[in-house]
């Protein structure tokens, strides 16, 4: 992949809509659930702005930062809620936890039609030189401008919200699969989930944990989904 700055600002607006978006979605299954607590703070929108203002190192420091030294943007947001709620209503909690990699996975399902379709009459190729990070669909003949930029978007978001979407489901605090399988458990249990969930060293401990554990699960699935893009 070529750094340039057209490439950063493909990676970025990509980046910075599928973050939101899952965040937007946490905020709307709350609402939905009886708190209106992401909905006063501003996050249940898809304009990023609310978002950034509450994330702006893990919205924009950190993904420049990943892109300089990586040539690819990780990074994080949250979305504002009532634990007393998510106490209360263990069910709904995990609803609106689950709905953020819901919401990445439709992403990448949105790009895989997109990119089927694309390639199917002709508008886009199947990169000749291997699938990369961000090249998984090219303009015909290598074209630069519109289409070249399109191609690169719909690469960045199938690959970046098939992994967004796996991971954060990973069943690990304080990551969503966790409070995911919180509300599946019976409640004696949800003081220890909670417990685990707003302790620091635990949340430090959990991530080491998930990115061990993701390379094992993460790569595996992205590879079947590539499989069946091209087949």
């Amino acid at each position: 992949m070529s750094f340039s700055i057209a490439n950063l600002l493909v990676w970025y607006v990509v980046f910075l809509f599928s973050t939101t978006f899952h965040e937007f979605s946490h905020s709307l299954l709350a609402y939905w659930g009886g708190d209106r607590t992401a909905y006063e703070g501003g996050t249940l929108s898809l304009d990023p702005l609310p978002h950034i203002r509450r994330s702006p190192f893990g919205l924009v420091v950190v993904p420049l930062i990943s892109f300089a030294l990586a040539g690819w943007m990780i990074g994080w947001a949250s979305a504002p809620y009532d634990p007393q709620w998510a106490r209360r209503e263990p069910r709904k909690h995990a609803l609106m936890s689950f709905a953020g990699p819901a919401a990445n996975m439709l992403l990448a399902a949105v790009a895989f039609v997109a990119m089927r379709i694309c390639v199917g009459t002709g508008v886009l190729d199947f990169n000749p030189g291997g699938f990369e990070l961000d090249a998984i669909v090219v303009a015909p003949g290598d074209a630069r401008g519109l289409m070249g930029a399109v191609a690169m978007a719909l690469s960045i978001l199938l690959i970046l919200n098939v992994l967004l979407g796996i991971f954060n489901l990973l069943p690990i605090p304080p990551l969503d699969g966790a409070a995911v399988l919180e509300g599946l458990f019976p409640r004696q249990l949800h003081t220890f989930f909670d417990k685990v969930r707003t302790t620091p060293a635990y949340q430090m401990l959990g991530m080491i944990v998930a990115w061990k554990v993701f390379p094992v699960v993460g790569w595996p699935v992205l590879s079947v989904v590539l499989k069946y893009l091209v087949f």
